[in-house]
């Protein structure tokens, strides 16, 4: 199964700067495939689902919704950059076990370049804090931020139920490819709970 990300692709991420983009970006094109047990999938039962992510090292503030899986077995992104996509059917943060995975677009055609372009940026000890419905902060450090060729991510650990708490924040990165709109890698930051 591939992991693909809805709406990550536009120009190579390295390329980008956080002045605004002067040429056109395509729009965004793939999706997240997600692993899926049984025909149906309902939401753990567990704390309160976030709404809100900083990373304050990176200027990373966004409003966060919760995502399902589409008919196309693929994960749901918001279209909008500036808003996190939460996979409710996996854990939410304070949970005692699993992943908590939260993605967003690196840009797109019509608004340009994303908060998540600088995950890549995060350095490894960097402060996280998700904010949930109940108006508790949960708090994060970065362990490891690194590119991931699509083909190659490990969709059983990202979307793992069942591990150690920690926090998944995935967005587009690697080179741009012209031909399918997309990026070959995803950036993948893996937080653990501080």
């Amino acid at each position: 199964m591939l992991f693909l990300l809805a709406g990550c692709s536009s120009a190579p991420l390295e390329q980008l700067a956080p002045t605004p983009v002067s040429t056109p970006i395509p729009a965004p094109t793939a999706e997240i495939s997600v692993p899926v047990q049984g025909s149906e999938v309902t939401p753990p039962v567990e704390s309160s689902p976030p709404v809100r992510i900083q990373v304050p090292s990176v200027q990373i503030d966004i409003s966060i919704q919760p995502v399902g899986v589409g008919d196309d077995g693929e994960m749901a992104i918001p279209k909008d950059i500036t808003i996190g996509g939460w996979y409710q059917y996996g854990s939410s943060p304070g949970s005692p076990v699993g992943s908590t995975v939260i993605t967003a677009h690196v840009d797109a055609f019509d608004q340009g370049l994303g908060p998540f372009a600088y995950l890549k940026e995060m350095p490894a000890d960097a402060e996280v804090i998700v904010t949930t419905a109940d108006g508790v902060d949960h708090r994060y450090v970065v362990a490891s931020v690194q590119n991931v060729e699509k083909k190659q991510l490990p969709l059983d650990q990202v979307f793992d139920r069942a591990g150690a708490p920690r926090l998944v924040l995935i967005t587009c990165g690697g080179q741009f490819d012209q031909n399918v709109l997309n990026y070959s890698d995803n950036v993948i930051a893996i937080a653990n709970p501080a």
